[in-house]
């Protein structure tokens, strides 16, 4: 018989031809009522220091320089496994600084759908800031952690694609503590993320206002 046929006959028969399952990571547990357990087969961890420069007449930021170091275990790769870390605290940076998830200068409120038509409004980045190369830092060091992994995973590697997402954090404490500067850090300022240009003079202004 033919592929073709065969194909057809369990189609018309309702014979499934595929099969599925599921991975299951072996020792996990948690308990919520203790909050005690092992919820993860293993912990990646990094850290970053980064120093930026903040024009407090337009809210404008720049990225001077970048500081970070990431635990990727036993790296695979440390070529492409450093050029992801620098990938993913861009992209993390843009999460944090640029990328408006909504129509908010429009309103007082971030509106990611359209209240009328239920339209998403940030459906690609020509309705939305992502970075660009001039946004990347002119002094930029990425480090691996050098240490295997302690559980037994491939090679003890540790995953280097999302975790690093979390590193540009440092970039919008720079800029909350730059904004704090302006009341000669007395005040926490109101620095929402994305912090963007008009989100960062609005803080300002608070800042300003309440010294």
């Amino acid at each position: 018989l033919a592929f073709a046929t065969v194909v057809a006959e369990a189609y018309t028969d309702r014979v499934q031809l595929w099969s599925d399952g599921f991975y299951s990571t072996p020792g996990l547990h948690w308990n919520s009522q203790t909050m005690q357990g092992h919820p993860f087969y293993y912990f990646a961890y990094g850290a970053a220091v980064s120093e930026v420069v903040v024009d407090t007449l337009t809210g404008e930021w720049k990225l001077l320089r970048a500081d970070v170091l990431h635990d990727a275990g036993r790296s695979l790769n440390p070529a492409v496994d450093i050029g992801q870390v620098e990938g993913a605290f861009i992209q993390g940076m843009g999460w944090l600084t640029t990328e408006e998830l909504g129509m908010g200068w429009l309103t007082t409120e971030e509106l990611v759908w359209h209240p009328a038509s239920g339209k998403l409004m940030t459906h690609a980045p020509s309705t939305y800031k992502i970075p660009t190369a001039n946004d990347c830092p002119p002094v930029f060091n990425v480090r691996l952690f050098a240490g295997p992994n302690a559980e037994d995973s491939i090679h003890r590697s540790k995953a280097v694609g999302e975790p690093p997402l979390l590193l540009p954090f440092s970039v919008l404490f720079a800029i909350r503590d730059a904004v704090s500067a302006v009341g000669g850090h007395r005040i926490d300022p109101p620095l929402r993320a994305p912090a963007t240009s008009e989100a960062i003079l609005s803080a300002i202004t608070a800042v300003q206002n309440a010294a």
